[in-house]
């Protein structure tokens, strides 16, 4: 079964192989291509340096005209993270493009999201808080989690 969807998908698939940008990887499951498992190598100078991050992307039929899922498999402690790991991230919500493909939206998660939070609009509000009252405190729980994620 061949849908736009799926043609886009292994387009994406193709450029992650070959041409994926630094600290990023993704691939489909080997069943199923509209669901990816992707990691985010945490960004240097950041709280996230030296983590290794897991993600699930679901795409549904109407990839790429609407956002995929994504969702933080590994724990995390973020202002834009929710509890379950789905992400608060303005490309995957009101300012989506089909333009963006999976190296794109890996990218954005890993160089807005990890590197600058958004404390106006939070998902976890104690993070949002602790980033922004107690920067130290802060960078102890990331930290914490950084460490988590070298576990398999």
């Amino acid at each position: 079964m061949s849908t736009s969807a799926r043609r886009r998908l292994m387009r994406d698939f193709k450029r992650m192989q070959t041409d994926a940008p630094a600290g990023v990887s993704a691939s489909p499951v080997s069943d199923n291509i509209m669901t990816w498992n992707a990691v985010i190598l945490g960004p240097e100078d950041t709280p996230f340096e030296d983590g290794t991050f897991r993600l699930v992307i679901q795409f549904d039929e109407q990839y790429p005209n609407k956002p995929p899922g994504v969702k933080f498999i590994s724990k995390m402690f973020h202002p834009n993270v929710y509890a379950s790991g789905d992400l608060c991230l303005d490309i995957l919500q009101n300012r989506w493009s089909p333009t963006y493909d999976v190296a794109a939206i890996l990218t954005s998660i890993q160089s807005s999201l990890l590197n600058d939070p958004n404390n106006s609009s939070p998902a976890n509000a104690e993070a949002a808080q602790l980033h922004k009252d107690n920067r130290q405190e802060y960078i102890r729980r990331v930290k914490e989690t950084v460490e988590a994620s070298w576990a398999l």
